[in-house]
């Protein structure tokens, strides 16, 4: 007889306390708590069994008070488009209010220690009697909580997905701490020096944290020396290493207007000199520049132009106005403008859609490069030394997508070879992606007879479709849509409607086509980062910079909002 086996074992003792009533018993890293049914606090529990630190929690605790009452507190909950009202009995839920409170301090960039602000604390007890301060410890926690709950959400949404698509960019923060944003997952800090392996080996870590170190096809990056690791990243197979088409464009037209510089000066004292006095012109058109942005100085420049015949008037009722530019002047001007409203377009295209994608600027580099083609030829040596200028710099980064027509010729058959790759590729992928809907039968995977033929019609359907699908698309007439709607023709949604007729190709085109080519996303966090971690909380972590700012992006998502909508953005 085994004595062990008949051992006596003592059972827990029965909790007889009418405590319990109103607690129970949670574990967390091995160690028992009691948490408050009615606010959620965590109390400790006496190794003793006494109970009186729980009932003087009650006498204290404002949604138990607010229980014990027979009377019930309404509320009107409006739900639906059409806010029908709802009347239901009123629940104090400190848990919901701390987790909302934690979507606050994200969303609207709050500091943690908001919560314990003394008129924000009257303000609440005066909405409602159940409130109770929140630490500012307590809501850092929570938003760290909120951040890691979103962040697991994200990841399992990313398992599903076979490509990623980055923008990255670096930023040094005025903790003279060099972070580098990649959008949306991580605001993390990199070490100095940054070369082009150190940003690589950043990268890695992220996407490896992420679990999408095999999916990532394509990184945008900013045009500066420290992000040309083109080299870096062959082992990724990357299929696109992009340079930001916003910086480009500037780069294109920044100092371009050196040409003209003396003239834009006068024109810019002028204007500076009549919108300093409301008495000397009531005029909302004129527009100082910010000589750091072309785009404004074009808009100075263009604005001046419908005022140029005031000029002399001005000079005849104001002896200290000296600012006239010439005749000959003024058509410098005008020419040079011409120039710059393609691309003033081109940026409020950029800037008026969050997210650029390929098939959005592709017309867009095209129509840049016709002009300067135009312009070249100009009988005006300032301008057609402008167009040199941009000319040499458009083909150092953008030669490689435009070309002359014998060019193009001699491309095609590469374009043909890499889209049949790309085809086989995907097509693979889009096999081995299927199910293939096997049952278990005493514990071993046996596949039933459909699944067994779908398999078939599957590898069989995906060999056909990669000898002739593809050749059945490009052997199709250019598709051309009307003229009233060729402006807001959308080639993404087009290649969706037309998904069934090709399953495969719609895939290439939705990953090629939407392809980030700026890197105007990591900017706006950074325009965050500068307005979250402002020389009052310099001494901020590394960790809490990026749960506030990668948290921020997920609760909008959250909560189905976007940032353009919101007004505190638009004011900034």
């Amino acid at each position: 007889m085994d004595p062990q086996k008949y051992a006596y074992q003592r059972k827990p003792s029965k909790k007889t306390s009418t405590i319990w009533k109103d607690f129970k018993i949670v574990e967390k890293n091995a160690i028992k708590e009691a948490e408050c049914n009615f606010c959620k606090d965590l109390l400790s529990i006496s190794s003793s069994g006494s109970t009186i630190h729980f009932h003087m929690h009650l006498t204290s605790c404002l949604p138990h008070i607010a229980a014990s009452k027979r009377q019930k507190v309404l509320t009107i909950d409006m739900k639906g488009p059409e806010y029908v009202n709802i009347v239901k009995n009123f629940s104090y839920d400190m848990k919901k209010v701390r987790e909302l409170a934690s979507y606050m301090i994200l969303y609207h960039e709050y500091p943690c220690s908001m919560m314990e602000h003394v008129v924000f604390d009257k303000f609440m007890r005066a909405n409602t009697p159940y409130w109770q301060k929140i630490s500012r410890t307590t809501t850092r926690n929570d938003c760290q909580s909120t951040y890691e709950i979103e962040k697991k959400k994200s990841k399992i949404i990313l398992r599903g997905v076979n490509k990623v698509r980055i923008t990255t960019d670096m930023w040094t923060s005025g903790q003279k701490i060099s972070y580098m944003v990649i959008t949306f997952l991580n605001f993390c800090n990199v070490l100095p020096p940054h070369s082009g392996v150190i940003i690589v080996d950043a990268l890695q870590m992220c996407f490896t944290d992420w679990g999408i170190e095999n999916k990532v096809s394509t990184i945008t990056v900013y045009n500066v020396r420290y992000n040309d690791f083109k080299k870096e990243v062959i082992y990724w197979r990357q299929l696109f290493h992009m340079r930001c088409c916003a910086h480009i464009k500037n780069l294109l037209v920044k100092d371009r207007l050196s040409e003209i510089g003396e003239i834009v000066d006068c024109v810019r004292e002028w204007v500076k000199y009549l919108v300093a006095s409301e008495a000397r012109i009531k005029n909302n058109k004129l527009f100082l520049d910010v000589y750091t942005r072309w785009n404004s100085t074009y808009v100075m420049l263009a604005a001046a132009l419908e005022f140029r015949e005031v000029f002399p008037r001005y000079e005849d009722r104001d002896l200290g106005f000296n600012y006239i530019p010439s005749v000959e002047d003024w058509t410098k001007v005008k020419n040079v403008c011409q120039i710059l409203t393609i691309f003033n377009e081109v940026t409020n295209i950029i800037s008026g859609t969050k997210y650029l994608t390929a098939n959005l600027f592709l017309p867009e580099i095209w129509r840049i490069k016709e002009v300067l083609n135009k312009k070249s030829l100009n009988q005006n040596d300032y301008i057609r030394a402008m167009v040199v200028k941009m000319n040499t710099k458009f083909d150092k980064y953008w030669g490689e997508l435009i070309y002359s027509e014998p060019e193009a010729t001699r491309n095609i058959d590469t374009i043909l070879r890499i889209s049949y790759e790309f085809y086989d590729e995907y097509a693979e992928d889009y096999n081995l992606a299927n199910v293939d809907g096997s049952i278990n039968v005493v514990g071993k995977n046996v596949m039933s007879g459909k699944s067994m033929f779908e398999s078939f019609v599957r590898m069989n359907d995906t060999i056909r479709l990669v000898k002739f699908d593809l050749d059945v698309y490009l052997e199709e007439c250019v598709y051309i849509c009307s003229e009233d709607s060729d402006s807001h023709f959308d080639v993404l949604e087009w290649w969706k409607v037309n998904d069934l007729k090709y399953n495969i190709l719609f895939k290439i085109a939705r990953d090629i086509l939407s392809i980030s080519i700026t890197t105007m996303a990591s900017k706006s966090t950074f325009s965050a980062g500068g307005r979250v971690i402002d020389p009052y909380r310099a001494s901020m972590s590394i960790a809490t910079a990026e749960m506030l700012l990668c948290g921020v992006d997920w609760v909008w998502v959250l909560h189905g909002l976007k940032k353009s909508s919101n007004k505190y953005y638009k004011e900034q």
